[in-house]
């Protein structure tokens, strides 16, 4: 059985162009029967609802209608000029308006559960990757967020801040082999030495 997935646009040319050439058929072996055409308009509704893609759900309901008034002039009748075409087209659709609330109930109903299901599968593909705690990989590839096992020591060498390290020559306590922290706390102070007072400049008086 053939599974299409068709665009908003897709299915509403696919739907109107089968209504037409159906009213045309209708009014070559039925006499433009309203109700030959109304009971073809149920199928293809259906259809129309089923091959519509995931992405243009929305749009089956919408076109139904649509399609079904582009395929009414071959049957609506009418003699006597545009005015008179006009009315029979507005007459057609009056009298085939249960018909045409039917397939566009027909294509909502399908078009809800198909959403419902679709709703219902990302849930379930939701919660059975949050059970897991990570998204399977592709082809082979690390999870997003983690880091190759070489790097991650070297990363956190790197990372480390410059504060906690310890000086050169100086190791932490308790190490073998390493020198002791010098301690300040208890160092002398040493007295300031004052300084001495400022000499007065001698001055020569001019002339000698």
């Amino acid at each position: 059985m053939p599974n299409p997935r068709l665009t908003g646009l897709g299915g509403g040319l696919f739907c109107a162009v089968s209504m037409f050439a159906l009213a045309c058929l209708d009014r070559l072996l039925f006499g433009a029967s309203l109700t030959v055409y109304g009971a073809l308009f149920l199928p293809v509704s259906a259809l129309t609802a089923v091959w519509v893609r995931r992405g243009d759900l929305a749009s089956g309901p919408v076109v139904v209608p649509i399609a079904f008034a582009a395929g009414l002039p071959p049957i609506a009748g009418g003699e006597g000029g545009p005015a008179a075409y006009l009315m029979g087209l507005v007459t057609a659709l009056a009298m085939a308006a249960g018909w045409l609330y039917g397939g566009t109930l027909i294509a909502g109903v399908i078009v809800t559960v198909r959403k419902l299901r679709l709703m219902a599968r990302r849930a379930a593909e939701r919660e059975a990757s949050m059970s897991r705690g990570t998204v399977a990989p592709r082809g082979g590839e690390a999870p997003r967020g983690a880091a190759a096992p070489g790097r991650t020591k070297a990363f956190r060498e790197a990372a480390a801040p410059r504060g906690s390290e310890a000086p050169r020559g100086l190791g932490r306590p308790g190490t073998p082999g390493a020198q002791p922290h010098p301690s300040y706390d208890h160092a002398p102070a040493r007295p300031r030495t004052p300084k001495p007072p400022a000499q007065p400049r001698r001055t020569v008086p001019r002339g000698f």
